[in-house]
């Protein structure tokens, strides 16, 4: 036998994933909708805040944080950035695109800071924590929005589950990096006082990690507003969907703006958090 006949022989990994994943949303259908209910849950929310305010309430939200972290400069940008989406005709993407990006980081700050400090704590447990790590950052975007879609259905709690998938790994990463870098002998004279494990986390490792915490957190928002036009191809809406239109129509001009509006946004948020980290 010529093992080097890769014409003949070849493995159907494709066929035993498809009939997993067939598996899958035939038997446990009603677990992923469980699992997704409390994404809808947190997004309608979101979504719900975002619509009944008015446009001068959150332009203000925004400006004053961003005057209270990162100055008079970035208060200005992001007043003329807000303005300028009010104007483009883009407030309720921008609205829709806000939801989703701060359900997607809430969700992703929940579960991945407890596993970034677990990992930073354990040297097993980032071993095994790493290569999924890897593979969701490495494995294109495009590849599991099919099987999110086939067990959550399309729609916008969908791009947020794919999204949660792609934007976890920084802050897992970068919170397991700030728990090993504060100095052991640091710790160590904290239990030399008779502090607990517990007390040594809340007390001195967190609060010195912080930093690289908020870097991880940055992070995340920009990864999660980069899944923003690949979410829209399975109905997520918000500001990917004038890009995704103006592409699908050969409308430069409606994807230039939809786009223009995502990196303006990304900027504020970017500049935020920030100043949020350095304070």
């Amino acid at each position: 036998m010529n093992i080097f006949n890769f014409d003949e022989q070849q493995i159907p990994l494709d066929e035993w994933i498809q009939t997993f994943v067939d598996w899958l949303v035939a038997n446990y259908r009603d677990i992923f909708q469980l699992i997704k209910a409390p994404v809808e849950w947190s997004l309608n929310g979101l979504e719900w805040l975002f619509a009944t305010l008015p446009p001068w309430v959150v332009i203000l939200l925004f400006a004053v944080a961003a005057w209270r972290f990162a100055g008079k400069r970035v208060t200005l940008f992001t007043l003329l950035t807000f303005l300028l989406i009010g104007y483009l005709g883009l407030w309720e993407d921008t609205m829709t695109t806000l939801s989703m990006v701060i359900c997607s980081v809430v969700f992703c700050a929940v579960a991945g800071i407890p596993l970034g400090i677990m990992a930073g704590r354990s040297d097993r447990f980032e071993m095994i924590l790493r290569p999924f790590l890897d593979a969701m950052q490495t494995t294109p975007a495009f590849v599991y929005l099919v099987p999110v879609v086939m067990l959550f259905s399309i729609g916008t709690v969908s791009g947020i589950l794919a999204t949660i998938v792609f934007a976890l790994p920084p802050i897992i990463r970068l919170t397991s990096l700030g728990i090993r870098q504060v100095h052991p002998e640091l710790v160590e004279a904290a239990l030399a006082f008779g502090a607990t494990n517990w007390q040594v986390l809340r007390k001195v490792q967190f609060p010195l990690a912080m930093p690289s915490i908020m870097a991880g957190l940055n992070q995340t928002i920009m990864m999660a507003l980069s899944m923003v036009v690949i979410a829209a191809l399975i109905g997520a809406g918000g500001l990917g969907n004038p890009v995704v239109q103006g592409l699908n129509t050969l409308e430069i001009g409606m994807a230039t703006v939809g786009g223009l509006a995502i990196v303006l946004l990304a900027m504020v948020l970017d500049r935020i958090t920030q100043g949020i980290g350095k304070k």
